[in-house]
């Protein structure tokens, strides 16, 4: 699963979002370091619920323009735990094999 379509259902799994909510969802995640753009995030969710990840919780009319937001299916969790586990499992792994590095000192960096 591509780092983008996890953070998509990383920001519906708490509660549903209309496409913004889920853009400035998705930068937050990610600390700035994924920035969707409308038409990759439109994309994106069409695929999502053509294969059921996902799901239309409900539409509004804001100023003439229909918001549509977006919820989690089922099968949505159960698919973001599955990839939740792995990442960390890999994590796990990467920072074991980091560890056993001479001289190496295991730790975050931020910027």
């Amino acid at each position: 699963m591509q780092e983008p379509t996890f953070l998509i259902l990383t920001a519906l799994a708490a509660q549903p979002l209309h496409g913004y909510g889920v853009i400035q969802s998705v930068t937050d995640l990610s600390a700035g370091d994924v920035k969707l753009r409308p038409g990759t995030l439109y994309g994106a969710l069409d695929r999502l619920a053509e294969q059921g990840m996902i799901e239309v919780d409900r539409e509004e009319a804001i100023e003439g323009r229909l918001r549509r937001y977006y919820r989690l299916s089922e099968t949505g969790a159960t698919t973001l735990q599955e990839q939740a586990t792995r990442l960390h499992r890999n994590a796990a792994a990467a920072e074991s094999q980091l560890g056993k590095r001479p001289g190496f000192t295991l730790g975050l960096t931020g910027a």
